[in-house]
């Protein structure tokens, strides 16, 4: 009996400990974070992503105690609840499936902006809670899902500098006031809704004020007389030619068919080689379309004759996202037993074929000089276009420049800068010579991101030539260039415009301010130039040099150049073998004292 007492009391006790178990893990107590099929979920997006980030710390429970530091990376939560995901600008690459949100249905923010994810848009319709979605600045395509226009709470939906195809879904939600959908491949009339809708970039969108019109929709066909009948007279005539044309078909088939029986069989074998030769034909034409479409489809095309790696090997080494810039989104691929390279996926290209595209690459190829990066290997498909560039341990100028403020920074010292300052000078002299077309920018979008710093701090110039590359809507959207004084008031650029934009980088190199006009995404600046003359102007010039630079000689030398180079009107700019001269007098007549060496203020007024 006290066995059976016992037996039946450590039963209790463990029923109680599993109720009390599950409790403490299930939905009577959110807060540990163990909702499973939430895990699930994120780690569906995780294998989709493949990204090193991701698969290192998206492990365990993805809400803890609602503990920031026990919070995955990205992930937000509420009561042991997924309610935001963030993953902006960290380069993650793949498809989602159609259903990768259902069972997160708590979301209330979602933003992949600044990525390369593609395929299309997910479906939404689980996802009833959701205010905020940012899936801007991606590669998705397809339409718009419905599902969107069914979040009963959406304020802020913003989908631009996409491919996406279609009509735009009508959205009414009251509480929808920020929109977006600018920059894809929309087409049909844009809903008369309260929303205030931006596509006014949107070539196939018609209907709205700042778009094109709406095509009236086509006419009706004439109605029939009444008094007409199947017996009219017109209607007699025309069966009797519908007749005669059946019985003449009916007469040319049994020609043909007593010729075939009668035609001897030479004829057929002759028959037969037409159309064996019609078909090699066709598939010599099918195979030159297919090496148009994509050269050495599946393979790189070095620019050298040794490459020693295939795209197979890129696809399989660890990459690291190194930002989205304007034309795309660039990767550090680590390659076994060879020096890292940085992988840059563009978009926005013109519509090249593959020999159209390789001889771009040749002539890319062929610039060779000790401050410029040089192009290793490209690859172009109808999907995809790759342009593979050694990895620079140093990274750009822009962050030598303004990374560190405040904290153990190894300052910039002058010497360094105006090493750089030359370095870039002697790049774009030879663009300028290398490329003799008039009507073509050497570089366009010379700034400080675009030239990196290699080990011994030689400047290297980046992503020249693009503007042979980019669709000229795109170059117009991005390029520095195309924000030049003379394409804003004219709409024209010249060679002149790379002058302004060297002028530009002076400045920066000078002042340690950031320039608005080629401040990387999310960073603000200030318009150096009109700064700059101004500060010259109401004669408190010594407060332009950054605190790390000393107002010598050089340095008033050199901001004089710059505000040249900057000057309103091209033609009063210098050419940019000039530049170079002054910049390399400079520098030869810079002693190791000039860094120490200040001025009073009267005297760097006077020198203006």
């Amino acid at each position: 009996m006290e066995e059976l007492k016992s037996l039946f009391l450590y039963n209790c006790l463990a029923i109680f400990l599993l109720f009390f178990w599950n409790a403490a893990l299930g939905d009577d107590h959110p807060g540990t974070g163990y909702h499973p099929e939430e895990r699930d979920a994120l780690y569906t997006l995780k294998n989709a992503f493949n990204h090193p980030r991701l698969n290192r710390e998206w492990n365990g429970l993805q809400c803890y105690m609602n503990e920031p530091n026990r919070t995955w990376f990205g992930i937000s939560c509420k009561d042991g609840r997924v309610t935001g995901i963030s993953l902006e600008g960290v380069g993650l690459l793949g498809q989602l499936n159609n259903n990768a949100l259902v069972n997160l249905t708590q979301l209330t923010y979602l933003s992949f902006k600044n990525n390369s994810i593609s395929g299309h848009l997910m479906d939404f319709s689980a996802n009833g809670r959701l205010t905020h979605i940012d899936l801007s600045d991606n590669w998705f395509q397809g339409p718009i899902p419905p599902s969107l226009a069914e979040l009963a709470w959406l304020e802020s939906l913003q989908l631009q500098n996409n491919y996406l195809t279609g009509p735009i879904p009508i959205f009414k939600q009251a509480s929808l006031r920020d929109f977006n959908v600018s920059n894809n491949h929309l087409s049909g009339e844009i809903p008369t809704t309260r929303v205030l809708l931006s596509s006014s970039n949107e070539v196939g969108l018609c209907g709205s004020p700042d778009s094109t019109p709406c095509p009236p929709p086509s006419a009706p066909p004439p109605a029939e007389d009444k008094d007409s009948s199947l017996f009219s007279g017109s209607s007699m005539i025309g069966m009797y030619v519908v007749f005669g044309v059946v019985i003449l078909v009916l007469v040319m088939v049994l020609i043909i068919k007593h010729y075939r029986k009668t035609k001897p069989a030479k004829g057929e074998e002759e028959l037969g080689y037409e159309m064996e030769k019609n078909r090699k034909e066709k598939m010599k034409i099918e195979e030159k379309r297919a090496n148009d479409a994509g050269e050495q489809r599946g393979n790189l095309s070095f620019v050298d004759e040794e490459g020693g790696f295939e795209l197979s090997d890129l696809l399989r080494a660890s990459a690291d996202g190194l930002g989205k810039g304007n034309f795309g989104y660039s990767y550090q691929v680590i390659l076994e037993d060879r020096p890292a390279v940085v992988v840059k996926r563009l978009r926005g290209l013109k519509p090249f074929t593959g020999e159209e595209f390789a001889e771009q690459m040749r002539v890319l190829a062929g610039l060779k000089h000790p401050n410029l990066l040089p192009l290793l290997a490209y690859y172009h498909s109808n999907d995809e276009n790759l342009l593979v560039y050694k990895f620079v341990q140093n990274g750009n100028l822009f962050n030598r420049l303004h990374g560190g403020r405040g904290k153990n920074r190894i300052p910039f010292k002058w010497k360094s800068r105006l090493l750089v300052a030359q370095g870039v000078a002697q790049a774009m002299v030879f663009l300028h010579c290398k490329i003799t077309e008039q009507n073509e920018i050497p570089h366009g979008n010379l700034k400080s991101s675009n030239v990196l710093l290699d080990d011994n701090n030689v400047a290297l110039v980046a992503d020249y030539g693009f503007t042979s590359l980019i669709a000229a809507t795109i170059s117009a959207q991005h390029m520095v260039s195309y924000k030049s004084p003379e394409y804003q008031q004219r709409r024209k650029i010249s060679r002149k415009s790379d002058v302004w934009s060297y002028g530009l980088l002076l400045l920066e190199l000078i002042t340690g301010r950031v320039s608005g006009l080629s401040a990387p995404q999310g960073v603000c600046g200030v318009d150096l130039s009109n700064w700059a003359h101004k500060a010259v102007r109401e004669e408190w010039t010594a407060e332009v040099f950054d605190v790390e630079v000393s107002a010598t000689e050089g340095a008033l030398q050199l901001l004089q150049i710059a505000l040249r180079c900057c000057n309103k009107l091209p033609e009063k700019r210098p050419e940019m073998e000039e530049v170079m001269r002054e910049v390399e007098y400079i520098k030869l007549n810079t002693s190791d004292d000039d860094q120490s060496e200040s001025f009073e203020q009267s005297f760097v007024q006077d020198s203006f």
